[in-house]
């Protein structure tokens, strides 16, 4: 497993912004939209590629590259604050096809800081995922105890894709630990790790609940 952080100004100027409490819906969801094309770059430079041979319009051969693995990827979703992650991951992998999974998890507030939260999976559509073929990137905008992806890796781990992603904002050094722990062969793309959680199971200085403020 690795864990790729997009430490860059331009992405953390973006997460800056959503951080904010004064930044509107309108524009946190515009937000969110570029990080997803910044992070589906990201991912797109760390694929399988070739080399290849091509010809210029000037009758004059060149060598270049072509990164056959975008033409394998499947983007999941997990409603309702990814989408307009989604939105910029499609950008960045125009070919992909894309599942869905409805989750949300259950409210919890108490004195101490929870270590897993109850989730429940009310939908569920996933294009069929071609063993040792597919890239999976599986789009959740926090990561905070990682109990909605643990919920939902079962699903894609069991059919053995080449490959498996999480492509988040912002995720938690707890929420990170507990997804290395139990899948090792996940790969984890953010743009910071936050140290904290709060006794309702929220990323600290974090950015609030993304739904909410995506959607209003």
């Amino acid at each position: 497993m690795s864990l790729a952080i997009l430490s860059e100004p331009l992405p953390i100027s973006i997460l800056t912004q959503l951080r904010d409490k004064k930044t509107d819906s309108t524009t946190f969801r515009k937000g969110l939209v570029r990080l997803g094309r910044l992070i589906g770059y990201e991912i797109a430079n760390t694929m399988d590629y070739k080399k290849v041979e091509i010809e210029t319009p000037l009758n004059v051969k060149a060598e270049g590259i072509r990164i056959y693995d975008l033409e394998n990827v499947i983007v999941v979703s997990v409603l309702r604050a990814a989408t307009p992650l989604v939105e910029g991951l499609l950008k960045a992998f125009s070919a992909a096809k894309l599942g869905v999974i409805g989750a949300s998890r259950r409210e919890y507030e108490g004195k101490e800081i929870p270590n897993n939260m109850e989730i429940d999976v009310f939908y569920k559509k996933i294009p069929p995922i071609r063993k040792g073929i597919d890239n999976v990137i599986i789009a959740d905008p926090m990561v905070a105890t990682a109990s909605t992806l643990l919920k939902v890796l079962p699903e894609i781990a069991i059919a053995k894709p080449k490959r498996i992603c999480i492509a988040s904002v912002l995720a938690s050094d707890y929420g990170i630990k507990r997804i290395m722990k139990n899948y090792k062969q996940v790969d984890i793309f953010t743009v910071a790790v936050d140290k904290e959680l709060n006794n309702r199971g929220y990323i600290v200085p974090g950015l609030g609940d993304a739904g909410d403020r995506a959607f209003g």
